[in-house]
């Protein structure tokens, strides 16, 4: 059933972090890293932190259902978009990093299903009266991202080695930035939101072909550099996936659990 408030959002993101944790299942390391993010905007909104608080729960519920819609039908052996199977089916290697596993879901969500989620939310109103929230959102995703990578450090003490790779225009930091996914995303909304029927349909199949192609380069990283790298940092990062979720999903200062309060 697709979630009606945010606080419906942050209980169906834990349920899916709860079945990961007893399944041992690497999808709830992207679930881990978008409760944080669910939980601040909802922090934010209760501090009169956005421009329109209700509409900023408008976006983010629409934003967040196309996720929980897309786990669901691949749970169902159904097929979710191009880019979430990609993402999902990374989620099957113990190969990919945490990193990487977390770049893939952000690549689906941001590239693709914000774009959406953007025009859903204006629908016949101008689509550049809610910029600001799509920011918002887009702003605080790169900031607990941030965090959540320092935090993962104790998870891949070698991630830091990707850093000798910075100059490398091949890189995985390089292939995917927050700042250039939103830019982008922005760009793909206001190209969908003049489009209607089979026009729209058409827009975002294609935009997802190109978003998957995208994700196919952070799961399979081009050079023998930085696939000899993500090889030395795999050896050394924690093997067990529950363990990985647990910390990613407890480990933020501020972390308060908001489902059992009232709509």
């Amino acid at each position: 059933m697709a979630a009606r408030t945010i606080n419906e959002v942050i209980e169906q993101l834990e349920e899916i972090i709860t079945s990961a944790i007893h399944t041992n299942n690497r999808l709830g390391y992207f679930a881990a890293l978008y409760h944080k993010v669910t939980v601040r905007v909802k922090e934010g909104i209760l501090n009169n932190e956005f421009e329109d608080g209700a509409r900023m729960e408008k976006l983010d519920v629409i934003f967040a259902n196309r996720y929980l819609e897309a786990v669901t039908q691949y749970k169902n052996n159904q097929r979710p978009s191009g880019s979430w199977l990609t993402a999902f089916e990374g989620t099957k290697k113990a190969s990919v990093l945490v990193l990487q596993q977390l770049l893939l879901g952000m690549n689906a969500h941001i590239n693709l299903d914000l774009g959406i989620a953007a025009v859903e939310t204006a629908g016949d109103q101008d689509i550049e009266l809610i910029r600001k929230d799509f920011n918002a959102i887009n702003n605080i995703l790169g900031s607990l991202t941030g965090e959540v990578i320092s935090e993962i450090n104790r998870i891949s003490p070698f991630l830091s080695l990707l850093g000798l790779n910075a100059g490398n225009d091949q890189s995985i930091l390089i292939q995917f930035s927050i700042s250039n996914a939103r830019d982008g995303a922005w760009s793909f909304a206001e190209e969908l939101s003049g489009k209607k029927g089979a026009e729209y349909t058409a827009c975002i199949a294609a935009r997802d072909t190109n978003i998957r192609k995208l994700a196919a380069g952070l799961l399979k990283p081009a050079g023998k550099l930085i696939r000899f790298t993500v090889w030395v940092i795999h050896l050394f990062e924690w093997k067990n996936p529950r363990k990985i979720i647990e910390t990613l999903y407890k480990s933020k200062k501020t972390y308060i659990r908001v489902s059992a309060q009232p709509a």
